[in-house]
């Protein structure tokens, strides 16, 4: 019998239609990593209707946090554009059909026909069907898990040479917590701050602050939904300091840096998770 593996343990071409949707490495550990904004491409079909540019999309999406997940055993890094269907929204906004759900962004050329969105809805389901079995299958092997929900966000939002958005509102790493049972999960959250803010982050501290700029996302809220007690996934947004969020250029000391920050913050969780 094979119980505790998934129907498919590593899947690097998940795809419904032109090409692969997400990448999954099924590993054997309590610890589960996650960025699901690190895509960019789209079906065709959709592409011929985005009236929105290559550089503007890459802008909103988090290019480089599928390398993060590399401090997990089992890694889930999306391929798709958030432009396509946006995996940390509710389904009945997982499509952007107007300006206002895409930073005043005029996505489309003409609103899409109701068969591309229905397209876009079912390869939305295909993923959350998947990590749910995914993460049903190791919450019966270990009992509890910790889910680095993966993101970055933009702080220079005024333009490339315009000033910063304020530090006092906009902290480097910001956790989101707000969609868990914060009690529950009191040590692994704590855990997890300690590790960040202690870490030599290339000879200095990082800005490491709870449910300042965003308290997390869908996606977290589902997991919390669906594993109340079982799955605490912490939804890890950085801001892209890491980057040139205009050009997309990494500042590759700085990525690896956080990187390696992450890989401490998972030794500290996975140690608060075997005391659980």
């Amino acid at each position: 019998m094979r119980q505790n593996t998934p129907p498919r343990t590593e899947l690097p071409n998940v795809a419904l239609s032109d090409g692969p949707l997400w990448q999954l490495e099924f590993g054997n550990s309590p610890l589960v990593a996650v960025a699901i904004h690190d895509g960019h491409s789209t079906r065709k079909e959709v592409a011929d209707l985005l009236a929105v540019g290559e550089a503007e999309r890459l802008h909103e999406e988090d290019p480089y946090t599928g390398i993060w997940t590399s401090v997990a055993p089992t890694r889930i890094i999306g391929l798709r554009s958030r432009f396509e269907f946006d995996l940390n929204r509710p389904r009945q906004r997982a499509v952007y059909l107007k300006p206002d759900d895409a930073w005043g962004l005029q996505v489309w050329k003409t609103g899409p026909p109701s068969d591309v969105i229905r397209r876009s809805l079912f390869e939305y389901d295909a993923f959350y069907d998947h990590v749910r079995v995914t993460l049903q299958t190791l919450v019966s092997r270990f009992g509890h898990l910790a889910v680095f929900d993966l993101h970055s966000y933009n702080y220079r939002r005024q333009g490339i040479d315009a000033p910063v958005d304020s530090p006092k509102d906009n902290p480097e790493v910001n956790l989101g917590t707000g969609t868990m049972n914060r009690d529950r999960w009191a040590s692994v959250v704590d855990r997890f701050i300690e590790e960040m803010r202690g870490f030599d982050f290339l000879g200095r501290g990082l800005d490491v602050r709870e449910n300042v700029k965003f308290t997390g996302g869908h996606f977290s809220r589902w997991i919390h939904e669906t594993f109340p007690d079982s799955v605490c996934s912490l939804a890890i947004e950085v801001k892209k300091f890491f980057m040139d969020e205009w050009t997309g250029e990494a500042d590759q000391a700085a990525l690896h840096g956080m990187g390696a920050a992450l890989r401490s913050a998972a030794t500290g969780v996975l140690e608060e998770l075997g005391r659980m």
